[in-house]
């Protein structure tokens, strides 16, 4: 009986892998690297210290044994073929940010179409392209959410280096890529790791708002704003809320101070094209949206995963970050009446923010009937504030970064 081994020895890997690689820019791909499937021993250590230190952010697989071994993604894997696929860093006719019609921003993670959707689509394209060409191929794909370490992968097949900033940096297109990978029981030839690195480099360390990036390639994700946008709930930490800013999901700052980033854009794939009213929305015309409302404004965008309240809550952070007075009306219409604590609380903590009668008469009036007991603390600081900064602090000028 001819048997799966039987009938894919007699292929040539080495010439199939170039011929792959070939295919790659029709298939959707900027950049394309093979690895083996050995486990990741050098990376369970640091995982289980990361886990110890309590850096996680909790959204990764909690296995850690499954992070490290491909053998437990898919029974007898010989390689895995690494994809990154570049994604715009420049937004074409920004719209600006005005008084009384100030606005936040989505990281360039989320801009276009769900990078899951284009990167799945991507490695469906190869497997379909493999099983064409490889009787019994067996495969297994994986984007962010899956099991392996993306990053891991991508290093170990010639994708790019790890950064300081912990993105992968690739020759061509620097550190705006996504990426993916395809397990499969297909023994292609590896490739060479990249030997470039960021050398003394530590611009994207120096620049983090949070300090977390606590070392070159670490993390504490408990710190990260971009970790912290995506939370539900209250942000209690004062400084992280000032520290937001006006993100609205993400965070794009250590990617942008890069050196190897610069001059780098690409608008060569139309399904991430960014819609600028999507990706840099007016804060005020977020605050009161139905579920059916956000989801056609930004369903078909990553940020959607995690629901319209933190997006919500970020919201009315950055009209306070802002000190937008003209907003008082709408936060002390969702302090006093919002069902959601985290809205209540966020509200009261820009509302003594931005100060002023009409914020202190609102804040009042909720004091005397909330029963949350988070929500009551955030209304106690705001009316203790006699004034919240200097008077001479710079309202969050969100500006500079597009």
């Amino acid at each position: 009986m001819e048997t799966e081994t039987t009938r894919t020895d007699v292929i040539n890997w080495a010439l199939l892998k170039e011929e792959l690689r070939n295919e790659a820019s029709r298939l959707g791909v900027d950049r394309i690297g093979f690895a083996s499937a050995e486990p990741f021993e050098e990376l369970k250590t640091i995982l289980v210290q990361h886990r110890q230190k309590g850096y996680e952010s909790g959204f990764e697989e909690p296995d850690l044994d499954k992070r490290v071994n491909p053998a437990l993604s898919l029974e007898a894997p010989r390689s895995i073929v690494s994809i990154a696929v570049a994604y715009p860093s420049k937004l074409k006719s920004p719209p600006r940010s005005e008084p009384g019609a100030y606005r936040g921003m989505l990281s360039r993670s989320a801009w276009g179409l769900d990078y899951h959707h284009v990167l799945r689509s991507r490695l469906e394209r190869i497997e379909a392209w493999l099983k064409e060409r490889v009787p019994g191929a067996r495969t297994v794909s994986m984007v962010d959410t899956g099991a392996l370490v993306d990053r891991a992968v991508a290093e170990r097949a010639g994708i790019g280096w790890v950064g300081k900033n912990c993105s992968v940096i690739t020759p061509d297109w620097g550190s705006w890529v996504y990426l993916g990978e395809l397990v499969t029981n297909i023994p292609f030839p590896p490739d060479v790791p990249v030997t470039e690195s960021c050398g003394d480099c530590t611009i994207c360390i120096d620049a983090c708002p949070t300090g977390a990036l606590v070392g070159p390639g670490q993390l504490n994700a408990q710190r990260c704003i971009s970790f912290v946008t995506q939370t539900k709930g209250l942000i209690e930490d004062d400084e992280m809320k000032r520290k937001i800013g006006n993100r609205l999901y993400g965070c794009d700052t250590c990617q942008i101070v890069c050196p190897k980033n610069k001059g780098i854009h690409a608008d060569h794939h139309p399904e991430m094209t960014p819609d600028p009213e999507q990706v840099k929305p007016l804060l005020k015309s977020l605050l009161f949206l139905s579920n059916r409302e956000f989801k056609e404004r930004f369903g078909s965008s990553a940020a959607s995963w995690r629901g319209k309240k933190p997006i919500q809550r970020n919201a009315v952070l950055a009209l306070g970050n802002f000190r937008d007075a003209s907003s008082v009306p709408e936060l002390a219409q969702l302090l006093q009446r919002d069902e959601r604590p985290e809205i209540r609380g966020s509200a009261a903590w820009s509302l003594g923010r931005i100060g002023g009668p009409a914020a202190q008469v609102a804040l009042e009036e909720a004091s005397r009937h909330e029963q949350d007991e988070a929500v009551l603390r955030e209304i106690g600081k705001a009316l203790a504030r006699e004034r919240v900064e200097g008077a001479g602090e710079a309202a969050y000028d969100d500006n500079h970064r597009i």
